[in-house]
């Protein structure tokens, strides 16, 4: 996350909205952690409250979780007893580093402008053959929700098209329908991308 005010929302409900979404690690985390080799080194961008890196942990899993917020840090390290560094997403700098990068509903915090650099700086975060999730509200560019938080709405060809541009091998898109935090039913896009051997 780049956006103050976005940061600040997160910052200033982290406990509640980490209540709010508590319970399941979600629909995509099992088969994504089943395409990587046991032990497999994963860093988490925009780790929230911590249930997905609680569930990579359970697995087996090292984790390398962070987030733009600080209030968000505080839960997941309350939850799973690891660190957590703050993060911002073009802050990322690692170089081969990683064997997963894991970033569920968190890139589409990302102003679209700076999304293809980011996607860049994934690519390289990871070692040959490893394995990228993210997923995304689609619209029509930038814009905020009721609760001001700020979202790219990636336009679907231009999403895939700034993956290409980045290098990534495209492995699953998923097309779906849900809601969020807003309770607004959108179309999303879940992106499961692989980096060349």
């Amino acid at each position: 996350m780049t956006d103050e005010a976005t940061i600040a929302f997160y910052d200033r409900e982290a406990p509640r909205y980490t209540l709010s979404f508590a319970i399941s690690h979600g629909r995509w985390l099992d088969g994504f952690l089943d395409r990587l080799p046991e032990g497999a080194h994963v860093l988490e961008l925009g780790c929230g409250g911590g249930k997905d890196a609680q569930r990579m942990l359970e697995r087996g899993f090292s984790v390398d979780m962070t987030d733009g917020s600080i209030g968000m840090a505080k839960k997941a390290r309350e939850r799973t007893g690891q660190d957590v560094r703050i993060l911002r997403f073009a802050e990322l700098d690692a170089d081969a580093a990683y064997d997963a990068v894991w970033a569920h509903a968190s890139l589409h915090h990302q102003p679209l402008a700076g999304l293809g650099d980011v996607l860049c700086r994934i690519h390289r975060a990871l070692r040959p053959g490893g394995w990228f999730f993210a997923n995304y509200k689609l619209g029509d560019g930038d814009d905020r929700d009721r609760f001001g938080r700020l979202y790219n709405f990636a336009p679907r060809q231009h999403l895939l098209d700034l993956y290409r541009v980045a290098g990534w091998e495209l492995e699953d898109v998923h097309d779906y329908r849900d809601g969020g935090l807003d309770k607004v039913m959108r179309d999303w896009i879940a992106i499961t991308a692989r980096k060349g051997d």
